[in-house]
């Protein structure tokens, strides 16, 4: 049983010794940003499993399976048992959020997914995503947001855009787009997902970021999704 770490088209296997380190200065070097932490992440071997911990003190990170049937929001200090076949790690640091993927050969377990005959009906004009129903507008803001990583062809780094430009990118004044992103945030904080809100009634800075993660890990968006944008401008 044995674990890599893929990032910007490198892989790094985690030695069974020592921990393998994630972070600014590290086994896996993800960027020279001092938003990030000298090492953040390490992926190490204890009690046969192998682990994901987050030895940071403040960045979180959000891991999930590939076919997005499990999500964890890693705090500070929390660790995950790797017991899937394939993970990808979200994580934002200042104004840039990046990714890796996870590969473990050998795990005891498999993921299983649910016949799609067993999933409820719902609505016309809304698209369900886990418990949260989503109108086109709404699911047009989160591809509009998760545009540069579904473009992208491998884990690496992307830039989530300002309000401004993701409503300019659809062609929405920005006070429309960031009442559709209140609305956004506030129906899944409300199905459960933790990280939209900074405390009661009041928005965290980093609202957008976690949208993202969240949005990408549960597969709420794919690059499938990306025919709805309208085309961008020539030279955008």
């Amino acid at each position: 049983m044995s674990v890599t770490v893929q990032f910007c088209g490198e892989e790094f296997v985690a030695p069974d010794d020592r921990p393998l380190t994630i972070g600014r200065v590290a086994d896996v070097e993800i960027d020279d940003n001092p938003y990030l932490h000298r090492v953040f992440l390490q992926v190490h071997h204890e009690h046969g499993l192998w682990w994901l911990t987050n030895v940071g003190s403040t960045l979180t990170a959000t891991v999930a399976d590939t076919k997005g049937l499990f999500q964890a929001w890693l705090s500070p200090g929390a660790r995950i048992p790797l017991a899937l076949e394939s993970f990808t790690v979200w994580f934002t640091a200042g104004p840039t959020t990046y990714d890796f993927d996870l590969l473990v050969e050998d795990t005891p377990f498999v993921s299983v997914e649910t016949s799609p005959d067993l999933e409820p009906e719902h609505s016309a004009g809304e698209t369900t995503v886990g418990r949260v129903s989503m109108t086109p507008d709404q699911k047009l803001l989160v591809v509009a947001l998760c545009e540069s990583f579904l473009r992208t062809a491998y884990a690496g780094g992307g830039q989530i855009p300002s309000s401004a430009e993701a409503a300019a990118r659809l062609g929405w004044t920005v006070t429309k787009f960031n009442r559709k992103l209140d609305n956004v945030c506030q129906k899944i904080a409300d199905a459960g997902t933790r990280g939209l809100h900074g405390g009661p009634g009041k928005l965290a800075s980093n609202r957008k970021a976690r949208l993202v993660e969240h949005a990408l890990s549960t597969r709420m968006v794919t690059e499938a999704d990306l025919a709805l944008l309208p085309e961008a401008a020539p030279g955008a």
